[in-house]
């Protein structure tokens, strides 16, 4: 929007803090992942970003942020991680 005139780089002072944590964490995001895949390859990296979004999600879960309904950890959903852990540890 900012390119097609209807955006305001203004904006970015008037907005909170905490929505503009995203693009720093994309950006570090996306650094990781290009300095990774050279050396353990897409899948390996694909398979980790999964683990940490599984694990994410959980942490999410279990303390009811971002309006989600709150879901205690149990042990089938750190089995489900540890097993993905260990695939990864197994593939690579």
């Amino acid at each position: 929007w900012l390119f097609f005139g209807k955006g305001k780089l203004s904006y970015t002072v008037e907005a909170p803090k905490w929505t503009l944590l995203g693009g720093v964490l994309g950006v570090l995001y996306l650094t990781s992942i290009v300095i990774s895949v050279p050396f353990v390859g897409v899948g390996i990296t694909m398979v980790a970003v999964i683990i940490g979004q599984l694990v994410m999600s959980m942490i999410i879960e279990h303390y009811g942020w971002l309006g989600s309904k709150r879901s205690r950890i149990n042990k089938e959903k750190i089995f489900a991680v540890i097993s993905m852990i260990i695939a990864l540890i197994l593939v690579n």
